[in-house]
């Protein structure tokens, strides 16, 4: 017999703002809490630039002054997510599954590492030579990093997620030493391939590898019937 696909939702947003779709993806978590009966969503968007710290984050990892970010209009916001420090922006892919581990079949290494596999297969399909390094979590591309994961979890639900840099700007990344680690650049997949890469097919060829790699049958969901589904489930499950 065919194995049984898992079926995930997923929202493919726009770019937003990093506090509306942190209280987005809080929102179904209690859901999730609530009734686990409630469908595993995975976020797909953009964020206007912000820097994030995570449980392992401080300032001192910031290379310029507060001062110097407030001026160029950038956040910086302290969030739950594991790791250090990182910078969020338009032109990098960020995916946000808000799913319940155990009833996925899950453990948090296992999950980090198929959420980097998504990605360096992703990268493949521009002939870029991803894979991992030892020195820290996400994907790289031989020194330079170019996608990252960082994830909580509460009641066996996991949150927040990876990111990978499609067509990003990097120049905020000089300003920090991403992910708390020194003399480490960032790169991107547009700085790999020396050319245009298309966000949109970025998007999909990254859902198709979540799909192949955790055993996913996709349905989309808008954001307003998402946000119905929160207040009163269009799915069956009263929220």
């Amino acid at each position: 017999m065919p194995e049984r696909l898992v079926k995930w939702y997923y929202a493919d947003l726009e770019t937003v703002a990093y506090a509306s779709a942190w209280e987005l993806q809080k929102t179904i978590l209690e859901a999730k809490k609530k009734d686990h009966s409630f469908p595993d969503v995975v976020l797909f968007l953009e964020h206007h630039p912000v820097f994030t710290l995570g449980r392992r984050g401080g300032k001192e990892n910031l290379k310029v002054s507060e001062c110097v970010i407030n001026e160029s209009g950038i956040e910086i916001i302290r969030v739950e997510r594991g790791g250090d420090i990182t910078y969020h922006g338009p032109g990098q892919l960020v995916g946000y599954p808000v799913i319940h581990l155990q009833k996925n079949s899950l453990k948090v290494v296992q999950y980090v590492e198929k959420l980097e596999q998504a990605m360096i297969r992703t990268a493949s399909q521009w002939e870029i030579d991803a894979g991992r390094n030892r020195l820290n979590r996400g994907v790289w591309v031989g020194k330079k990093k170019l996608g990252s994961v960082g994830i909580a979890v509460k009641r066996g639900i996991s949150f927040h997620g990876f990111a990978l840099n499609v067509n990003v700007s990097l120049e905020p990344y000089t300003w920090i030493n991403p992910c708390g680690l020194h003399n480490v650049s960032m790169t991107s997949m547009e700085l790999e391939t020396s050319g245009a890469i298309s966000m949109a097919q970025v998007r999909i060829a990254m859902r198709e590898q979540m799909a192949s790699i955790f055993r996913i049958d996709w349905e989309p969901v808008g954001i307003e019937k998402l946000n119905s589904a929160l207040r009163v489930s269009e799915f069956g499950v009263q929220v």
